[in-house]
């Protein structure tokens, strides 16, 4: 097996927020039906509650985040992938659930500050007021020219997944959004 190599990896700026390439990121996409019975096998599973919609769950490195009505993206350390896909297979035998591993498909950035709100807003066209977008929320938008998906992870922190293809174009421009001088205080910072 090849070493994993996230795009990026490494990569940092400081400036109004701190942006950060993550590490290569376990992900597996879930398509299925919503019903309260996978529901409930899926959460005995995994060990998660189920998420509402445009929320996300989290425990330890973990996450389980909404992504449309019957999607959900499963967040895990890379090397567990192979063996969740597998008990995934083992505990919906027969029914309807696709499960694919979309691991090398995306970059992960963590962007953390006071300012964060203020940042994203330069370059997504989504409401981020406080009122707007808590922590918890997953947005799936457009950071600049491409898709983008947002997890406010806390109130100074975020993390945004985008595809691998465009990783080095999403820093670029979340680094410049960030760079110092560019506050525009729309979110009180």
């Amino acid at each position: 097996m090849s070493d994993v190599m996230a795009p990026l990896d490494g990569a940092r700026f400081d400036g109004l927020v701190t942006v950060e390439a993550l590490p290569a990121q376990g992900q597996i996409t879930l398509r299925c039906e919503v019903s309260d019975d996978y529901r409930a096998k899926l959460s005995g599973l995994l060990g998660l509650a189920f998420p509402e919609p445009r929320k996300a769950v989290s425990d330890g490195d973990r996450a389980l985040l909404w992504m449309s009505p019957d999607e959900l993206l499963l967040l895990l350390p890379y090397d567990e992938v192979p063996e969740m896909l597998a008990r995934l297979e083992e505990t919906f035998p027969n029914w309807i659930l696709l499960a694919v591993d979309v691991s090398d498909a995306r970059a992960h950035f963590r962007l953390s500050g006071a300012p964060l709100r203020d940042v994203l807003s330069k370059l997504v066209p989504a409401d981020m007021a406080p009122g707007a977008f808590v922590p918890g929320d997953v947005k799936r938008s457009k950071l600049a020219q491409v898709a983008a998906g947002i997890w406010l992870r806390g109130p100074e922190e975020a993390q945004l997944f985008c595809f691998r293809s465009v990783a080095d174009y999403a820093f670029r421009v979340l680094a410049t959004a960030a760079e110092p001088g560019g506050e525009v205080g729309f979110h009180g910072t």
